[in-house]
C-alpha cells in the first residue's frame, strides 16, 4: 500500500493524462458516429456527395486528437516517456487540473460539433454550392476545443517550472 502513496503525484498526473485522452476520444467517437449516420444517408441518395460529407463527418474527430496530444505531452513532462517519474502530490494534482480543460471541453464540444455537422451535411446535400458555408457552422464549435487545448498546453508547460 505504501507504493501508491509514495508515487501519488504520479498517479494523479496519470489520471489527468488518461482523462485528457479518454473524454475527448469518447466525445469524438460519438460526434463522428452521429455525423457518419447522416453522411451515409446522403451518400445513399447521391454517391457523388461522398467527399463533401466525409469532410464534415471528420470534423468532430479533432478533439480526440487534441486529447491525445495533451496525454502525450503530460506523459513526457512527468517522466513516464523517457525519464524517471517522481512528482510531489501537489505537482501531480496540478497536472491533473491542467488536463481537465481539454478533457471536459473536448468531450462536450465533439458531441455538439457532431450534431452541428449533421445539420451541415443536410445543408450540403440540399445545396452543394453552399458547402463552404456549411463548413463554418461545425468549425465554430471547434473554437472552444482549441481554447481548451491552449489552456491545457500552457498549464502543463507552466507546471514544469514550479518549485512545488
Amino acid at each position: 500500500m505504501e507504493g501508491i502513496w509514495t508515487n501519488f503525484g504520479v498517479v494523479l498526473a496519470l489520471l489527468g493524462a488518461a482523462l485528457a485522452t479518454l473524454l475527448p476520444g469518447m466525445g469524438s467517437a460519438i460526434g463522428v458516429g452521429t455525423a457518419g449516420q447522416a453522411a451515409a444517408g446522403v451518400v445513399t441518395e447521391d454517391p457523388g456527395q461522398f467527399g463533401r460529407v466525409l469532410v464534415l463527418q471528420l470534423l468532430p474527430g479533432t478533439q480526440g486528437i487534441y486529447g491525445l496530444l495533451i496525454g502525450f505531452i503530460t506523459l513526457t513532462q512527468i517522466g513516464i516517456m523517457g525519464g524517471s517519474p517522481d512528482l510531489s502530490t501537489a505537482k501531480g494534482a496540478l497536472y491533473l487540473a491542467a488536463c481537465l480543460p481539454i478533457g471536459f471541453v473536448g468531450y462536450k464540444s465533439a458531441i455538439y460539433q457532431g450534431r452541428t455537422a449533421v445539420a451541415s451535411i443536410g445543408l450540403a446535400a440540399r445545396r452543394p454550392e453552399q458547402f463552404g458555408k456549411a463548413m463554418i457552422f461545425p468549425a465554430m464549435v471547434e473554437t472552444y476545443a482549441i481554447l481548451a487545448l491552449l489552456i491545457s498546453i500552457l498549464s502543463i508547460f507552466g507546471i514544469a517550472g514550479l518549485p512545488v
